[in-house]
């Protein structure tokens, strides 16, 4: 899940696409005529800009990020400045050329991502404040400590490791509330400040470029008026699913606590998942288990015993992509990434991958534990470099995927276990799409859209984590056997990660799509914030909360600007990518999954498989992402069918199960902890929905020609909000 530091200056350009710029910036100037061949010569010229300009800003970033001191700070800042600065000026000549006339559809494509100046639309003064409100949070972040439940005087306690590994092992229901607790008294309450004024700047900006507000900022590169109708209808398709493993997982929690701690019918406590956002429930398979005498897919103690570490797991990474016919890292990757944490400084612990803008230099910050996890998470960032090395070669402002689920930059502290086995496949997947694309324009150099960077290495790990592909690498024994019992053990597994993540994926930018709009104030941030939580995921706080806390701020994309539907997104497509990509290395038969199920695909040594993906990747966003995704799947539209078809036999176990022992599926969304004054639209019983379509569509073709304002494209960014550098970096969730 990915870091992303703040947006930059350059990266907050792309942010606007599409909008005319403001009438007092539309002054007419002495007739010139421009030809598109001077068009072109001048966005040559400007990329060779746009590329230095977000190398410096990548450059300092990384500082930033991997030393957190006033130091780099400030010299963050300075670089953001001076980024904001040329892009104003830049900006100037760029809306001179009459590019809605053209005829050349990729020169109009170029001119539009370019066309808007983003958040450098503020006076100097305001945007070096926003900039340093995000910084501000970042760090806050970054850096809170609590102290230990059975020490009050050990007060050293860090999210990462310490906080993320009691939250995974601790089954001491006061313990985890302590945790739960104490990490938002220092990472979420203290920051409530500094989020209302940067929500108030951002929703400047993104006027000043003629947006109503920074929702509809957020969503535009999803190049679609109905984007939010189509994720709702999705959400619709998917909630039946995740009504029955929710019911299935209160349960097996009311066992392992009791009544005094669960309800066997209401909302599940959030600090006894596993998890410090309960966003993925992986954590607690050992207390939930279908079938507990069966073999749990976890190599963690084989990774263990073979010696692996940090860069031991990320060659196990890049040689998967390598065996698909994709890019290796280059050496500048395994000279500078930070795959473990260490040790004597603060830094982003977050896991991101980076891409610096000159063709060679592409990184991965990650914390790492030898653990499954983070090796597929390994998979899931090598996959953003990936997509930048096949999208280099772009223009700037076609760097970029093909859709907002996308990042630029990553880092990872990383364990030594299954877990990060999983991570860190997603993270070299981050790179491996900046490898694929790095032939591009600096404007194309992003993600087709922001969903399908963060689908790249989820696409990836989906194979990595079968026991058939554990068995080929090594880490499971050769002449282990898989029955129905440990294949279903399995595929729970993957639901803890998979299914339980989509209402969170979902609301998060609810919430804060609501905020920059005004429907929700500083008045009732927390209050709506738990509404949220209670409706969509059934979950409730572990104690009262009220306006003095600040529980959003806790998450890190929330106080670092990263829109977060992205990985709604990407938790969708990774599927549809995964069920293309595995029929066409004859691992999957969609006539007949009974002879070829879905779940057991490893597309590994798949030279097809790999050329096909990487011949959408390259593509960077120099295309509507319709076209990008038609070329791997053969749809033009976002379809859930492929998760569906994956987890179909755990649907049909739970749906048995469950009618079984009886269990209520749903929840009453009401509960007194969540901190509202008043409970005038308190949200009820949440009913199993009515059946929504297969699938969201999006038009067959995305207009070039809407007129806007003209700047340089910024460099690409996962986050929407600005800050002094390119995009910012891809993390993870």
């Amino acid at each position: 899940m990915r870091v992303l530091t703040t947006c930059v200056a350059l990266c907050a350009l792309a942010l606007g696409l599409g909008r005319a710029a403001p009438p007092q910036q539309q002054e007419q100037e002495p007739a010139k005529t421009y030809t598109e061949a001077d068009a072109q010569q001048y966005l040559d010229k400007l990329n060779e800009e746009l590329l230095r300009y977000s190398n410096l800003a990548a450059v300092a970033e990384w500082a930033y990020a991997s030393n957190i001191t006033e130091e780099t700070l400030q010299n963050k800042l300075k670089v953001a400045a001076d980024s904001a600065r040329f892009q104003k000026e830049s900006w100037k000549e760029t809306i001179k050329y009459p590019w809605t006339t053209f005829k050349d559809p990729s020169l109009r494509r170029q001119f539009k991502k370019l066309s808007v100046l983003g958040a450098a639309a503020l006076s100097e003064e305001k945007y070096e404040k926003l900039d340093k409100v995000i910084s501000d949070m970042t760090s806050g972040y970054s850096t809170a400590k609590i102290c230990d439940f059975k020490n009050r005087e050990k007060c050293d306690l860090n999210l990462e490791p310490e906080l993320t590994l009691l939250l995974a092992k601790s089954r001491n229901a006061e313990e985890l509330k302590h945790v739960w607790v104490e990490f938002r008294k220092q990472a979420g309450d203290k920051l409530r400040n500094h989020f209302t004024e940067y929500v108030q700047l951002l929703n400047e900006a993104a006027r000043l470029n003629n947006f109503t507000d920074s929702s509809e900022e957020w969503v535009k590169d999803y190049e679609s008026d109905e984007f939010r109708q189509q994720i709702q209808e999705l959400w619709l398709q998917l909630r039946p699913l995740y009504e029955q493993i929710h019911a299935y997982v209160r349960r097996r929690l009311h066992e392992q606590y009791g009544d005094a701690v669960v309800q066997r019918d209401g909302l599940i406590p959030a600090h006894l998942l596993g998890n410090m956002w309960s966003q993925t429930w992986n954590n607690i398979f050992d207390i939930s288990t279908p079938y507990p005498g069966k073999q749990a897919v976890d190599v963690t103690e084989a990774m263990v015993a073979q010696g692996y570490d940090a860069v031991k797991m990320f060659k196990l990474s890049e040689e998967f992509f390598t065996s698909l016919n994709l890019s290796a890292m280059p050496d500048t990757f395994w000279q500078r990434s930070i795959l473990e944490k260490p040790a004597g400084r603060n830094l982003v612990c977050h896991a991101s991958a980076w891409d610096f803008y000159d063709g060679k230099d592409f990184r991965i910050k990650q914390c790492t534990r030898v653990n499954m996890e983070h090796l597929l998470t390994a998979h899931h960032e090598m996959g953003h470099v990936q997509y930048f090395l096949q999208y280099k070669n772009q223009p700037g402002s076609y760097r970029d995927g093909a859709n907002p689920g996308e990042r630029r930059g990553r880092h990872r502290c990383t364990r030594i276990t299954h877990r990060d086995l999983v991570t860190a496949h997603h993270e070299m997947g981050h790179v491996q799409y900046y490898l694929q694309y790095k032939h591009l324009p600096k404007v194309y150099r992003r993600g087709a859209n922001p969903g399908f960077h963060e689908a790249v290495g989820d696409t990836m790990a989906l194979s990595v984590s079968t026991p058939k592909h554990l068995r080929k690498v090594g880490l499971l024994p050769a002449d282990s056997k898989d029955d129905p019992q440990s294949e279903l053990n399995y595929l729970y597994n993957m639901g803890l990660e998979k299914i339980a993540f989509l209402p969170f994926g979902y609301l998060m930018d609810l919430w804060r799509w609501d905020v920059f709009r005004g429907k929700i104030t500083p008045e009732n941030y927390n209050c709506e914030w738990w509404k949220l939580r209670h409706e969509y995921q059934g979950i409730e706080p572990p104690v009262d909360r009220s306006e003095d806390n600040f529980d959003p701020g806790s998450k890190y994309h929330t106080i670092a600007s990263v829109p977060y539907i992205r990985y709604f997104v990407s938790y969708v497509i990774q599927f549809q990518f995964h069920a293309a990509l595995c029929e066409k290395a004859g691992q999957f038969d969609p006539k007949d999954p009974a002879r070829l199920p879905l779940h057991r695909c490893d597309i590994y040594q798949s030279k097809e498989a790999g050329n096909l993906f990487g011949s959408m990747l390259s593509l960077g966003s120099s295309k509507p992402w319709p076209d990008a995704m038609e070329i791997v799947t053969g749809q033009r539209k976002m379809d859930a069918s492929g998760l569906m078809a994956y987890f179909m036999p755990l649907q049909k176990w739970l749906e048995e199960e469950n009618k079984k022992t009886g269990e209520k599926i749903g929840w009453d969304a009401s509960s007194p902890r969540h901190g509202c004054k008043s409970n005038k639209s308190e949200a009820k019983a949440v009913p199993a929905p009515e059946a929504a379509p297969a699938a969201a569509a999006v038009p067959e073709a995305v207009p070039e020609a809407a007129p806007a304002a003209a700047t340089p494209a910024a460099p690409a960014a996962t986050a929407a909000a600005p800050a002094p550098a390119p995009a910012a970096p891809s993390s993870s969730r």
